[in-house]
C-alpha cells in the first residue's frame, strides 16, 4: 500500500528544498504508518510513506536500481499480485534480487520492459519512476483506478502525490476551486483526470504519464473495450469461478493478518466463503451494524431487510471468526469523525453517515487487522442495482446512476444559493459529461440495441461511478493505515464479464445471476434468495437530531463562507423539521453543508465562483 509523493523541477536543485519534499512525505504518514523515506538528486525528489505488507524488512522506499547509464529509482504503492511468476521471469533475463518484495519485482520490471511493464501488471498501483539515464519522470497507475495518483504541474516540471494533501503541501501548489470543481462537487460524474483543486489532474486509470524537459505527455495503456462473447451460459459461469478462484488465491497473499468485510450481501458473502474455502485457516470477518438497527429497521424501496441475519448465517456456513462493530448515533454525528473523514478525502464528497460508518468501521478492523478483502465493485460489474433493471433510467439520456440517486436523495443543486445554482448550470454539466462518457462506447455488429443500452450502463459504472465509490474506499482505509483489496475489479474478470451479453448477466431476471450462480456452493440459501441491499445506512432518529443541532450551530454563524455556497434558508428549514419526519434529501443537505463547512475551515480554499 504506502503513500508516494514527489516533485520535479527541471530549473533547480531540489537539495535545497528537502524540507518542502519532506513536508509533502509527511502529509502521506497514516497511508504508510511503518516507515518512511526520502530521496532526492538534482532536479528530482521522492518521498514515501510505508504500509508494510510484504517482506516486512525488505521493501524499504524509495528503492533504487543503478544501471550503465544512471539511476532508476522508484516509489510505489498498492500490490501486484502476479510478482511472482514476473520475478521468475526477470530472473531468467538475468536480474538479481535483493529483497522479496513486489516493489522490487515492479521496478526491476521496469527496467527491463521500460513503460511497459505496466501492461505486465496485474493489481492496484500508482508509481512514480524518475529515470536517471533520461532524466525523465514515469507515472503509471492501475487499470481501474484503485490506487489515487495526482499531479500538479509547474512552470518547470510538475509535483505529484496519492493524494491531494501531499501536493497541497508545496507552495507551488495552491487550493484553489473554481466554478468546475464545484461542478465535480455536486454531481458524481467523476470526469476523468478531473481532481476538483485548480490547476490539479488525476493521473486516469490505466494511464501511463511522462515528463520531461519536453513537457508531460500521457499514453492510455488499457481501456474497457467491446469483443464477442461466444461462451455458452454453463461455459461462462464455470469461467467466472474459476477467476473468481484465481483472484481471491491471489489477493490473499500477505505477510501481516488479513480479514474479509462482510455485509450479509451476495458480493462479500461470495468473496469471503471462497477465502475462507482457500486460506486453510480461520477467516477473520467483520461487519457493520448501528445501535438498535436490527430492532427497529423499516424496510423501504432500496433496503427490504436488515443485513445482521444474513451476516451471521455466512458467518456460520463459512466458519469465520467474525465481529460485529457496531455504531451509536453521536459517533457518527460527531464533527471530530465528519474532520477526519474530510480530511482523508481532501473533498466534502457528501455520503453523509455512510461515510463516517465505513472510516469507524475500518479504524475498528485496523485494530486486528492489517489486510481486508472487500465484495466492492461487484455490482458494476455484474449488474447489481436497480437502474440496471429500471426502464425509466434505461431510457434517460443520463447517468442512470444519478437518476435513481436524485430519486432516493435528492439533487444537490437545491442546496445551492440561487446565484450559484444559474453559474453552475449543472445540468448542462451533466449532459455534456454523459455525452463524453457513451461517445466512445464500441456497439458490436448486430448488436441489439436493448444490449447495446446494458452496454453503455454497464460502461458507465465501470468507468465512473464504481471511481467514486473506489475513492471512498481507499481514502477512509488508508486514513487509518487498512489497505482493503477488491477482488471485483481485477480486470481479466471485469473485461470477461462486460462483454457477456445482459440476457446472461441476467438469466434468471434477477441481479447478478453469473455471480450468484457462480458461487451458489459456498453460498447459504438465505444469501443465495436476498435481494440486493446496498450499504446500510442509521435509521436512528437521534443521528438527526444531532445533525439539526449542528446545522442550528451553523446557522448562528452567518459569515461563515459556507453561505457564500448554500442557501441558508434552506438549511434553517430542514433544520427546524420534526426530526422522525425529516426527509432523506433534508437529511443529506445537512449532511452535506456541514461537511462543506468543515471543508472550507480545514483547508481555506479560494473559490472562484464567477
Amino acid at each position: 500500500m504506502c503513500g508516494i509523493t514527489g516533485w520535479i523541477s527541471f530549473d533547480r536543485d531540489l537539495r535545497t528544498s528537502a524540507e518542502t519534499l519532506d513536508a509533502m512525505t509527511e502529509t502521506m504518514s497514516c497511508r504508510g504508518p511503518d516507515d518512511r523515506g526520502t530521496w532526492i538528486s538534482g532536479p528530482a525528489g521522492l518521498g514515501h510513506r510505508r504500509l508494510a505488507i510484504i517482506d516486512l524488512p525488505g521493501g524499504r522506499q524509495p528503492m533504487t536500481v543503478e544501471t550503465s547509464g544512471g539511476t532508476v529509482v522508484m516509489v510505489y504503492s498498492g500490490e501486484t499480485y502476479n510478482y511472482t511468476e514476473l520475478r521468475q521471469e526477470l530472473v531468467r533475463r538475468g536480474h538479481r534480487f535483493t529483497t522479496d518484495s513486489d516493489t522490487e519485482v515492479v521496478l526491476r520490471g521496469y527496467v527491463e520492459w521500460g513503460e511497459a511493464v505496466a501492461e505486465r501488471l496485474n493489481g492496484m498501483y500508482a508509481f512514480a519512476v524518475w529515470d536517471g539515464r533520461h532524466d525523465r519522470l514515469v507515472m503509471i497507475r492501475d487499470r481501474m483506478g484503485l490506487k489515487p495518483f495526482y499531479y500538479y504541474e509547474t512552470s518547470d516540471g510538475v509535483v505529484f502525490g496519492s493524494e491531494p494533501k501531499a501536493i497541497l503541501a508545496n507552495p507551488l501548489a495552491k487550493p484553489r476551486v473554481t466554478l468546475d470543481g464545484l461542478r465535480e462537487l455536486f454531481t458524481f460524474v467523476k470526469t476523468p483526470g478531473h481532481a476538483v483543486w485548480g490547476g490539479m489532474h488525476e493521473v486516469e486509470p490505466g494511464t501511463i504519464v511522462t515528463v520531461d524537459r519536453g513537457g508531460l505527455r500521457r499514453h492510455v495503456y488499457w481501456r474497457l473495450e467491446t469483443r464477442p462473447h461466444t461462451d455458452d451460459r454453463d461455459t461462462t459461469i464455470a469461467t467466472v469461478r474459476s477467476l473468481l478462484d484465481d483472484i481471491v488465491r491471489r489477493q490473499l497473499v500477505s505477510d501481516v493478518p488479513r480479514c474479509t468485510l462482510l455485509s450479509g450481501g451476495l458480493d462479500s458473502s461470495a468473496m469471503t466463503a471462497l477465502a475462507a474455502r482457500q486460506l486453510g485457516e480461520t477467516v477473520r470477518s467483520f461487519a457493520v451494524d448501528f445501535v438498535g438497527q436490527a430492532e427497529n429497521f423499516v424496510a423501504d424501496e432500496l433496503r427490504g431487510t436488515p443485513d445482521t441475519p444474513f451476516v451471521h448465517d455466512v458467518a456460520r456456513t463459512a466458519g469465520t471468526d467474525h465481529r460485529d462493530i457496531v455504531l451509536d448515533s453521536d459517533s457518527l454525528a460527531d464533527p471530530e469523525v465528519r474532520s477526519q473523514v474530510i480530511r482523508a478525502r481532501d473533498i466534502p464528497i457528501g455520503f453523509g453517515d455512510m461515510d463516517a460508518s465505513l472510516y469507524l468501521l475500518f479504524k475498528s478492523i485496523r485494530e486486528h487487522s492489517t489486510v481486508a478483502l472487500s465484495g466492492e465493485s461487484a455490482d458494476e460489474v455484474f449488474g447489481g442495482y436497480l437502474q440496471f433493471f429500471d426502464e425509466e433510467a434505461r431510457k434517460s439520456e443520463t447517468f442512470s446512476s444519478l437518476a435513481q440517486f436524485g430519486r432516493h436523495f435528492g439533487e444537490d443543486a437545491g442546496l445551492l444559493r440561487p446565484g450559484l445554482t444559474a453559474a453552475l448550470d449543472l445540468r448542462s454539466y451533466v449532459a455534456d459529461s454523459y455525452h463524453d462518457a457513451v461517445s466512445g462506447i464500441q456497439r458490436l455488429d448486430g448488436e441489439d440495441d436493448l444490449e447495446y443500452t446494458m452496454r453503455k450502463i454497464s460502461h458507465q459504472h465501470l468507468t465512473r461511478f464504481v471511481r467514486v465509490l473506489l475513492d471512498r474506499k481507499d481514502r477512509a482505509s488508508m486514513a487509518v493505515g487498512l489497505e482493503v483489496r477488491v477482488p471485483f475489479c481485477d480486470h481479466r474478470l471485469v473485461e470477461y464479464v462486460y462483454n457477456s451479453p445482459w440476457a446472461l448477466k441476467s438469466f434468471d431476471g434477477r441481479e447478478k445471476s453469473l455471480l450468484r450462480e457462480a458461487t451458489a456452493d459456498v453460498l447459504p440459501r438465505s444469501v443465495y434468495d436476498r435481494v440486493k441491499s446496498p450499504y446500510p445506512s442509521t435509521q436512528d432518529p437521534k443521528y438527526a437530531v444531532a445533525l439539526q443541532d449542528h446545522a442550528k450551530d451553523l446557522l448562528s454563524r452567518p459569515s461563515h463562507r459556507v453561505f457564500e455556497i448554500v442557501d441558508p434558508a434552506r438549511v434553517e428549514k430542514a433544520a427546524d423539521r420534526e426530526a422522525p419526519q425529516i426527509s432523506q434529501a433534508s437529511r443529506r443537505g445537512l449532511e452535506r453543508t456541514l461537511d462543506l463547512a468543515l471543508w472550507l475551515d480545514m483547508y481555506s480554499p479560494e473559490l472562484v465562483l464567477s
